[in-house]
């Protein structure tokens, strides 16, 4: 999957027509806020309650950075770049040349994380302070191309919401007119090549459709349903929940590639998001690592080595 830009006569045919859009650019305002509010609200009473806040002081910190630190505008070197290779990931986390921007955003970060931290999260954010920019480039290297047994999980925390924060940003240079291309790699975000949190069953105007939310760039692309996310696959599905299968967060597992993902579902909590329900539901994660099945997501604010 990658985007290209939309010609006039096809914007058209979409707006005069019941039209579904296939990529859904995220509102980094408006989603830092719900996502800090929504871990919030579970931390409450959620028995991971302490982490559930301190994630929600980093989402916090990104919402003030979006303003306070806004990165350069490159939008017209990004259409061109689409314009002119089509077929491929405009922002791919392991091929775009990134800026010194994003350690900005970095250090920022862990200014804004200072006063909470303590114990052993003061010693990462004083080693991130100190580390060289060969180190932290490398680091940001590793975890931008799946080598996350590379980074403690303890720095990647950080390191990833600060390269998000840098990501998603980019995104809002991105044409409005691009469309998702399909093709093969469903399974990864088409914008930058990463892959999802988990899947949204929204409700509203795209009543009923799924999409999958990217863990780094937090763009949403359409899947259909009844397919496997993983490997396309359709026979061998099933869904699992800790409660009942009213319950608005539930594991998608798939028989032919053994792995899940978790879903979302709006009508059941209109609240229900991505990264704070997925956080606040670890121990469905641990039900499906026993029954013998692998995440094919990541979270941002969880970072798992399989051994």
């Amino acid at each position: 999957m990658s985007i290209r830009i939309l010609p006039d006569t096809e914007i058209k045919q979409a707006a005069s027509s019941f039209y579904s859009p296939p990529l859904l650019f995220a509102n980094p305002k408006n989603l830092y806020q719900r996502r800090a509010k929504r871990l919030r609200e579970l931390a409450e009473s959620s028995p991971l309650g302490d982490y559930l806040n301190f994630v929600a002081h980093i989402v916090d910190a990104q919402l003030k950075l979006l303003d306070e630190k806004p990165i350069a505008n490159i939008s017209d070197e990004l259409t061109a770049y689409i314009t002119k290779n089509e077929g491929v990931k405009p922002l791919s986390a392991s091929e775009f040349k990134r800026s010194d921007e994003w350690r900005e955003l970095l250090f920022s970060l862990i200014n804004e994380c200072k006063p909470i931290a303590e114990g052993p999260i003061q010693g990462t954010l004083e080693w991130l302070e100190k580390a060289s920019v060969s180190e932290l480039e490398t680091l940001a290297d590793h975890l931008l191309n799946e080598r996350y047994e590379e980074v403690g999980a303890d720095k990647a925390v950080f390191l990833w919401a600060a390269l998000s924060l840098y990501w998603v940003q980019l995104t809002q240079q991105l044409p409005r007119q691009s469309k998702t291309e399909y093709g093969e790699a469903r399974h990864v975000c088409p914008v930058c090549g990463s892959a999802p949190v988990a899947s949204v069953i929204h409700f509203g105007d795209a009543q009923g459709l799924r999409y999958l939310h990217c863990s780094l760039c937090e763009s949403e692309w359409n899947v259909v349903r009844a397919k496997c996310t993983n490997c396309e696959q359709t026979g061998k599905l099933n869904y699992w929940s800790l409660d009942s299968m009213e319950a608005p967060v539930k594991a998608e597992s798939c028989g032919d590639c053994n792995t899940y993902l978790k879903a979302m579902y709006q009508e059941k909590d209109p609240h229900v998001e991505p990264v704070a329900d997925d956080l606040n539901s670890l121990f469905l994660d641990a039900e499906m690592e026993e029954k013998g099945f692998y995440r094919s997501a990541i979270n941002p604010f969880l970072f798992k080595v399989d051994e």
